[in-house]
This record gives structure tokens, C-alpha cells and sequence, in this order.
């Protein structure tokens, strides 16, 4: 149950946006150019790179959701999204992926556990400097909404189904479009998901 009465239906992120859609614009076009603007990550690794920092933040909402959402855009799906969280150091994944996600890992802990040896350890995996930059912005901003979703205890949804849907969603449409529906739902009257 929410520490305050959002007065929606909403799960995680999206029962927020509802309750204040001045911030769903823009928090939703943050996460679109994280995760689906130019660069040279893909979108699979960047929605593992959220996943996994919200699995070590205990978001049960986000990583269930970015989970989802990089499961549908990994060959590797499910298993492969499962084996990341479980521990990446034994995941089935590149070198250079292995190395952001440290990055990723060490930014969850505070911005200054980031150290020079894993930022030069994922240049020499072939990261670039604008990859090194992406997933320490994504792992920053992942942290902030994980604290926001589980700081007034949303829900989650209880069919894990609901998250497949939603990642399909973003897939089609965007960040933008769906987490501002929920602003704008709230505001027309109707509820969106």
C-alpha cells in the first residue's frame, strides 16, 4: 500500500506520473533518450543496465520491468536477463557489457565508487567514452526512480504478464508516449496503462 493516497490504479512509476503529471513529460523524454536515443548501446543492454541496478536496489517494480523489457530485446531472453541479475561476473555476456555493468554497479553504490581501473578496464573491452558516459547516466537516473517508486511504496503488478505488455508498449511507442499517457490520463479523466 503507497505511504500516501495517489488516488489511481497505477503500478510503480506510473501510479506517480498519475498523481503528478507535471513530472511525467519530463521524466518520460529522460528516459527515452536513455534508453532509446542515439547511441551505440543497444536497447537490450541498456534496459539490462537498469534492470540490474534496480535488482541491487531491491526495486522489485523497475527490475521486474526493465527485465521484461530487455528479455524482448536480448537473444538471449529470459535466461540470459536472469543469469545478469543472478551475477554478471558468470553471465554469458561480452566483455564489454561485463565491464559497464560494473561501472553500472559501482555508480548503485555512490558516484565516487567508480574508480579509474573499471573505467579504463571497459575501454580495453572496447566501451567508448560515450558508452562509459550512458551507463553511468542510466545507473544514476535508475537510482533516482527507483527511490522515487519504492520512497512512497507503489505497487507492483501482481501478473507478471503486466510487465511483458508494458515492455512491449515501450517498444512500440516509446518512454515518452507511455508514462506520459499516465499524466495525461489523470488529467482527462480516464485511467491508461
Amino acid at each position: 500500500m503507497p505511504h500516501i493516497d495517489l488516488g489511481n490504479d497505477e503500478f510503480g512509476i506510473r501510479s506517480l506520473l498519475t498523481y503528478r503529471p507535471e513530472t511525467a513529460r519530463p521524466m518520460g523524454l529522460l528516459a527515452e533518450v536513455l534508453m532509446r536515443g542515439p547511441g551505440t548501446l543497444t536497447h537490450g543492454e541498456r534496459e539490462l543496465i537498469a534492470a540490474y541496478v534496480s535488482a541491487r536496489n531491491e526495486c522489485n517494480y523497475c527490475t521486474a520491468s526493465h527485465a521484461a523489457s530487455a528479455s524482448v530485446r536480448l537473444p538471449g531472453g529470459v535466461t540470459l536477463v536472469d543469469q545478469v541479475l543472478a551475477g554478471p561476473e558468470t553471465a554469458p555476456i561480452t566483455a564489454k557489457l561485463a565491464a559497464l555493468l560494473r561501472i553500472a554497479g559501482a555508480v548503485q553504490q555512490s558516484g565516487k565508487a567508480v574508480r579509474e581501473e573499471d573505467v579504463a578496464a571497459a575501454g580495453e573491452a572496447g566501451a567508448t567514452d560515450l558508452e562509459i558516459h550512458d551507463t553511468v547516466l542510466i545507473a544514476a537516473a535508475f537510482c533516482m526512480f527507483n527511490r522515487y517508486v519504492d520512497g512512497l511504496a507503489t505497487t507492483a503488478r501482481p501478473d507478471p504478464a503486466g510487465y511483458l505488455a508494458a515492455a512491449q508498449l515501450n517498444i512500440n511507442q516509446g518512454y515518452v508516449a507511455t508514462l506520459g499517457q499516465s499524466g495525461a490520463s489523470q488529467q482527462a479523466g480516464s485511467a491508461a496503462d
